[in-house]
């Protein structure tokens, strides 16, 4: 019984990280994307390249600032759960 509830609480809180880790990009490709949207119905601009490459930029703009994030939080994450379940503690 013990070892379902580590499992399934270890499994929450990778859900959890994923989900932290995954913020800043989906909302700056929400934000992009609305933004752009909006300048396309104003300006009655349908381009397919015009969403695509703005919002593309941006989402590798943040994807680059927020990496030591990202990897802080992985390791972080590895280190006070993962390793200590495989070593056995």
């Amino acid at each position: 019984m013990l070892n379902e509830i580590i499992f399934f609480d270890t499994l929450r809180q990778g859900l959890w990280v994923a989900v932290v880790i995954s913020v800043p990009i989906l909302t700056v490709a929400l934000l992009a994307g609305v933004s752009i949207g909006l300048i396309q119905a104003l300006t009655s601009i349908q381009e397919m390249t015009l969403t695509f490459v703005p919002k593309l930029a941006a989402i590798g703009a943040v994807f680059w600032f927020s990496m030591s994030f990202m990897t802080q939080t992985l390791v972080s994450f590895f280190h006070e759960r993962i390793i200590p379940l495989i070593i056995g503690g």
